[in-house]
């Protein structure tokens, strides 16, 4: 092994010097040799666990990546963290606990990391909170890190087309208008999703793994492979290499995440019609590194971004297809050839993302993804909106919708079970616009998705019909008129909670407004007759939660960021 100087790095507290004696009693515990205890610590952290199949192949690529480690002269431990899957939690009380989850992944690599001195870090996550908090733990601690995302599921096969999880959901729309049989459901159910890995689509996690390339935390072409593909294990080995590069170079996240690359990211999210979602992880990712990036400067650039990308929920194609013709790589390529990112930025490589794709090849006998000169739209497939309704702004994701404007009458429930009961009786009907509120950072608690009703709406046949507004979220698998991120929300007596059934709402994506048909002064008056509305969660995380989260348009996050620090872990 490489000999080290450990004088700056955190390791040095648990492993150097005659005090430390007992520390190192430990390690050889664990058949770790003098040689071992000496070289830098890597954590390797993964969100593996049987939860969903997300996360069931990351602890197989976790050795790879341990091995990549130890070849290149550092020592790896290996260490696990929590996730809540999305497709498990959606559409009961159990969607609370996602976007939670990512605070918790993130504040628990940082315990584990500062608790045990680990000089550097890989972080491999697979489902959708659990790729930006693995990235934001990377920032906030700002060790060398590199990103690995697990793998996308493959397609499954259901009467002779490509299905996914997304199917499944709108089947339950079928089912309840009397459109698909008990047999047909059963039948897709067992055939939507084959084995390992995150939902297929351009969903969150698909998302924020193209994120995770573009912003130079991920090595290039590391999120392409499925799961179950053992490319992947070769990529969690040079992850490994990557790290160790990184520490002897110095190279740390926030020389990597700046406001540049950000930009990039947001860019990619809009040129893939990728997840509503990136607007609350982007801002969170950017609080970490002390970089103000609120929604709607990312819907700003996501909406000035040509949409090139022919992806699922609004396209034809999943990631799999992607990665056939080339993967991510090819997606940045086309947007470097057409001049829209910031080639200049350092990656994971220790080289910038320019020089990383320089001899990419953009693929022209496949229509899964177009030059920038041919874009699907000129205009991205997410865009923010502001008015009087969303004074702090929303969010929609627009990829694959003809029409962009809705002019509707309020139909308002609060809370995620009440419209959806409504929608499955479908007590609702052409030009309304369901109305979701409560469901906020605060006011859910937890601010869940909103995919089971959405998906109903659609399996009913009423998806161009009626919109949604919500101070909730979307999964990255809605599609249709679902506007989310409301801001103020509810809870706090944001403008959303003082809508009645029958109100106007005007809601133009291409001008980027939300409006609701009533006066300042009646607005004012509402307010004033306004009364906050408690919950049922007043103890444990999820109370926890409500009293330190912020609001969507930062990223709905729970500590005051690189802003307010004194000290960065990285260099105790």
């Amino acid at each position: 092994m490489t000999t080290w100087d450990k004088s700056k790095l955190p390791s040095r507290h648990v492993s150097i010097g005659p005090e430390r004696a007992p520390h190192r009693s430990y390690y050889y515990a664990m058949g770790m040799t003098a040689e071992e205890i000496a070289a830098p610590l890597v954590g390797v952290a993964t969100c593996w666990n049987e939860a969903a199949p997300c996360n069931i192949a990351l602890s197989r690529q976790a050795q790879s990546a341990k091995k990549g480690v130890r070849e290149a002269g550092a020592s790896p431990r290996e260490f696990t963290t929590i996730t809540v899957t999305d497709g498990i939690a959606m559409g009961h009380q159990g969607m609370k606990s996602s976007l939670v989850s990512r605070d918790v992944i993130a504040d628990s690599i940082e315990l584990t990391m500062r608790g045990h001195c680990y000089d550097a870090m890989v972080g491999l996550a697979g489902c959708d909170k659990s790729l930006p908090g693995v990235m934001m733990a990377m920032v906030r601690l700002n060790v060398p890190s590199v990103f690995m995302y697990g793998g996308s599921i493959m397609p499954g096969h259901h009467h002779g087309r490509d299905v996914t999880v997304v199917d499944v959901f709108e089947a339950v729309g079928k089912h309840a208008a009397g459109m698909m049989s008990d047999e047909e459901l059963f039948e897709l159910e067992q055939h939507a999703c084959p084995g390992a890995g995150a939902c297929g689509g351009q969903f969150t996690a698909n998302t924020m793994a193209c994120i995770s390339e573009v912003i130079g935390l991920a090595l290039p072409n590391s999120a392409g492979a499925p799961a179950p593909d053992e490319e992947r294990d070769v990529w969690a080995l040079q992850s490994g290499r990557a790290v160790v590069n990184l520490l002897r170079l110095g190279i740390r996240p926030r020389d990597i995440v700046t406001r540049k690359s950000l930009e990039n990211a947001a860019i990619i999210v809009g040129a893939t019609g990728g997840s509503t979602n990136a607007g609350l992880h982007l801002p969170a990712i950017a609080h970490e590194a002390g970089i103000d990036f609120p929604l709607e400067e990312v819907a700003r650039i996501m909406k000035a971004t040509p949409h090139i990308a022919d992806l699922k929920p609004g396209g034809n194609y999943v990631a799999y297809d992607v990665f056939k013709i080339g993967g991510v790589p090819v997606i940045i390529k086309a947007l470097l050839d057409g001049g829209l990112l910031h080639g200049d930025c350092i990656t994971a490589t220790g080289k910038t993302l320019a020089e990383n794709h320089k001899d990419v090849v953009f693929p022209t006998d496949q229509d899964v993804v177009r030059p920038v000169s041919n874009p699907i739209s000129k205009m991205g497939g997410v865009v923010g909106l502001k008015g009087n309704l969303a004074p702090e702004g929303a969010i929609v994701k627009i990829a694959g919708m003809a029409k962009l404007r809705f002019e509707g009458t309020a139909l308002c429930f609060d809370s995620e079970e009440d419209a959806f009961a409504a929608v499955d009786a479908r007590a609702y009907k052409a030009g309304d616009i369901i109305i979701i509120r409560y469901e906020g950072p605060k006011g859910g608690p937890g601010m869940r998705e909103m995919l089971s009703t959405t998906s109903a709406i659609y399996g009913q046949g009423m998806g161009e019909s009626v919109a949604l507004i919500t101070d909730g979220r979307f999964s990255g698998a809605t599609r249709g008129f679902c506007i989310g991120h409301v801001g103020p929300e509810a809870a706090v007596g944001g403008p959303i909670a003082l809508l009645k059934n029958g109100d106007k709402i005007i809601i133009d994506a291409e001008a980027g407004t939300i409006d609701v048909a009533l006066s300042d002064e009646e607005l004012a008056a509402r307010r004033a007759a306004w009364t906050p509305r408690t919950t049922n969660y007043n103890s444990g995380v999820l109370w926890k939660y409500a009293q330190t989260v912020g609001n969507a348009r930062g990223g709905a996050v729970t500590h005051p960021g690189a802003a307010a620090e004194t000290h960065v872990y990285a260099d105790i």
